[in-house]
């Protein structure tokens, strides 16, 4: 929970019920083991297993320092976030495992900003972004043999609420911010992402993409799926036409090559 926002757990899980699930709202400190694992104790008793889990946790928008170089940066910010949006996950992947295990389809996706290694302006931010990466191709090794899989997934702009109060704007009249940032206008609601991440979940072929991060763009190209308004942004696509300067190199099968041994074939 962000003390700073308006919205609620009890707003999201009004938002799920209405969507035809079930919301649930519990309130929970990630960053304590013995709430998170009180946590999956009561999904365990009450459900038996868990499908999918979508690590989120963030909370790093007040204390990322951007346009500063590391050396004047208030570390105690730094460490802050790196605790946060690095531990967290760390600390529910932990225990959302046995869960995970209990189902057919386990999943866990770790949200990331970025499918690249680049650099993202900011020393802290970047370790977390870049970290998530890594932490979905780590824990995927360790957990294949267990079948559960493990994907790091991106939005292209996200036209969170968070950024909506930033520019001074709603949902109804979000294009106004463009007159602020003109690149607003690729921007996706959270519900995008969210049906990519759905689209993942029903993929009977998962397991070749455990391990890899993937950017929202792609996966609609995939698996056709459409914003709350019909539109189907793509970031990847916009940014080479508008916004070159933002262009980068994915974390492709090459780059993946580098993350493990080479096989006895290979120089």
């Amino acid at each position: 929970m962000n003390p700073q926002r308006p919205e609620t757990i009890e707003d999201t899980a009004d938002m799920v019920t209405a969507r035809g699930g079930v919301g649930i709202p519990m309130r929970v400190d990630h960053s304590s083991e013995l709430e998170v694992q009180q946590l999956f104790n009561t999904i365990l008793t009450r459900h038996g297993k868990l499908d999918i889990l979508v690590n989120d946790i963030w909370g790093g928008e007040k204390l990322t320092e951007w346009g500063k170089p590391f050396w004047e940066m208030e570390l105690n910010k730094g460490f802050t976030m790196l605790q946060q949006a690095i531990n967290t996950h760390i600390i529910t992947s932990k225990y959302a495992v046995p869960l995970l295990q209990k189902s057919d389809t386990g999943l866990i996706v770790e949200i990331t900003d970025g499918d690249g290694y680049y650099y993202r302006g900011s020393l802290f931010y970047d370790l977390v972004k870049t970290s998530i990466i890594r932490l979905a191709y780590t824990t995927a090794l360790e957990l294949k043999e267990h079948r559960v899989a493990v994907v790091a997934v991106t939005p292209g702009f996200l036209r969170s609420e968070e950024m909506l109060t930033h520019f001074g704007v709603s949902e109804a009249n979000w294009r106004d911010a463009t007159v602020q940032e003109p690149h607003f206008i690729a921007s996706e609601t959270p519900f995008y992402v969210g049906r990519g991440i759905a689209a993942l979940a029903g993929d009977p072929t998962l397991f070749e993409k455990t391990g890899r991060v993937f950017g929202a763009w792609s996966l609609a190209r995939e698996y056709d799926f459409h914003d709350e308004d019909g539109s189907q942004p793509l970031w990847d696509e916009y940014v080479e036409q508008h916004a070159r300067n933002f262009r980068s190199r994915k974390c492709d099968s090459e780059f993946y090559r580098y993350w493990r041994f080479t096989e006895p074939e290979e120089n």
